[in-house]
């Protein structure tokens, strides 16, 4: 299965904004998007940025969806074409699509202080859906299904350690969780309004609709 497997702080740096894609690494001080702030990765960042284009505009906000939630080019562009077919806003589908695949769920329901851990978790089988094992991380989670942590993952410290600090971070409200027992259930199919994130899909929906 193909991934990304260079730096990922780089990733943040190249959007100019965190990704939050190292978990409690991101809200240190040693973040390199901190130490390194307004630095662009490559030989040329340090030079005067241009004025974007129209085009770069919307790049950047496809590439940045992608590197959020750790999908490739393929796999997005297919995403895209599915959330094309289905009734209502293509941008707000396609989004609604990425927030329910497991790893974000087991990321969203703070079991994985990143969806890198999440998805890690997943295909390392430590993730049950409605009770059977699901080791498929772009696997779509619907209304009314729960999702619950394998008994050995729960003895991790890597794993409670991520369950006690998710309090702090919030869980969506389409989705409860009971921390005692590893387990939490998607109530609703998320809406627009549940995605807490600076994105701008209409240049998504522009981009490939050239």
């Amino acid at each position: 299965m193909a991934r990304y497997c260079d730096a990922v702080c780089r990733l943040c740096r190249r959007e100019g904004m965190k990704l939050y894609l190292k978990g409690e690494r991101c809200f240190k001080e040693k973040c390199s998007f901190e130490t390194r702030k307004g630095k662009i990765p490559g030989q040329h960042g340090a030079g005067k940025m241009k004025k974007p284009t129209g085009y770069a505009l919307q790049l950047r906000e496809k590439q940045k969806v992608k590197r959020i939630y750790g999908v490739l080019e393929k796999q997005f562009r297919l995403y895209f074409e599915k959330a094309e077919r289905r009734k209502g806003q293509t941008g707000h589908n396609l989004l609604i699509m990425l927030e329910t695949r497991l790893d974000n769920v087991v990321f969203r329901l703070g079991f994985a202080p990143s969806r890198a851990a999440a998805r890690q978790m997943v295909m390392h089988g430590h993730v049950r859906v409605d009770g059977m094992r699901v080791d498929i991380p772009s696997y779509q989670v619907r209304s009314g299904q729960a999702v619950e942590i394998s008994e050995r993952a729960r003895q991790n410290d890597f794993v409670k350690n991520a369950v006690d600090t998710a309090a702090g971070r919030g869980i969506p409200k389409w989705l409860t969780l009971e921390a005692a027992a590893f387990k939490g259930q998607v109530i609703s199919t998320p809406t627009r309004e549940d995605v807490p994130l600076d994105i701008n899909e209409q240049l998504i929906v522009e981009l490939y609709s050239k």
